[in-house]
């Protein structure tokens, strides 16, 4: 189990500086986002240019690029809004394919037309899975044509908020191109530390052989979130349970400052 850092965490737009700094705050991997190359996070393209930095950044510094963020709103209530996000979405799939990168993250979206990671009550209206399950089936011809694997995160405030929602998405799309990002502090709102366990330990088992990347954030038992280490999430447990069903891929944290970060990889390693 390799641990990883958002690229984000640390300032800059040139791919070198931001991975040096990854390397440096003793992280392995990372999970890219563009904006650490200059370009828009979802951009209308990726010139040849910008992916040769990041190679050359990646070869460098000697990080591994494990996921490429490819975020938007998929069940934005406006479907030009939602066909404009699976246009850019386009480039950053060929962006990873040419990158070698194996994972593309995704938001599997709200209601909510202002934010993408904010409530709204229509989310469990059955339209707004529907929509967010179009978005999702062309998201995949678009994955399955490069080989590149989608990422799916339970998140509260999104249409998909557990590992029972992700489970039965991935049983509906029918492609294993289809996987899972598991951030256990996520799978809640508000907990005390015995109530987390055990939400987290369940999303661990019902999730088994099909998690792709696990993330390292945290909450504190009034629901804010908190930098790993510091909330209620019992991160040995979650670890030692991903072990137990044979998970070896990277662990990326995220949600912290860069000052933060040195500290977070010690704790995170002292785990694995």
């Amino acid at each position: 189990m390799r641990i990883g850092v958002f690229a984000k965490t640390f300032p800059g737009s040139e791919p070198a500086g931001v991975l040096a700094a990854v390397r440096d705050a003793g992280f392995a991997v990372t999970q890219f986002n563009l904006a650490c190359a200059g370009l828009p996070s979802m951009p209308d393209a990726v010139p040849d240019d910008a992916i040769g930095a990041i190679a050359a950044a990646a070869k460098s510094s000697g990080i591994a690029l494990v996921a490429l963020s490819g975020t938007y709103n998929m069940a934005h209530p406006d479907k030009a809004v939602r066909d404009d996000g699976l246009r850019r979405l386009a480039v950053i799939i060929e962006a990873a394919a040419a990158l070698s990168i194996p994972l593309v993250t995704l938001c599997t979206g709200t209601r909510n037309a202002d934010d993408q990671w904010a409530h709204h009550p229509d989310n469990a209206d059955p339209s707004a899975w529907a929509d967010m399950a179009v978005e999702m089936a062309k998201a995949l011809e678009f994955a399955e044509r490069h080989g590149v694997d989608l990422g799916i995160e339970p998140e509260q405030a999104n249409i998909v908020t557990s590992a029972d929602d992700a489970m039965r998405l991935i049983a509906e799309m029918g492609s294993t191109h289809l996987r899972i990002v598991l951030d256990p502090a996520n799978l809640f709102e508000q907990a005390n530390a015995e109530q987390a366990r055990i939400i987290v330990a369940e999303a661990v088992e019902r999730t088994a052989g099909h998690v792709a990347m696990a993330h390292a954030k945290d909450r504190f038992a009034d629901g804010r979130f908190a930098t790993a280490g510091q909330g209620v999430v019992d991160f040995a447990d979650f670890v030692s349970r991903f072990k137990a069903t044979g998970f070896d891929g990277p662990l990326v944290t995220h949600g912290l400052s860069a000052g933060e970060a040195p500290g977070v990889a010690r704790f995170l390693k002292g785990l694995v």
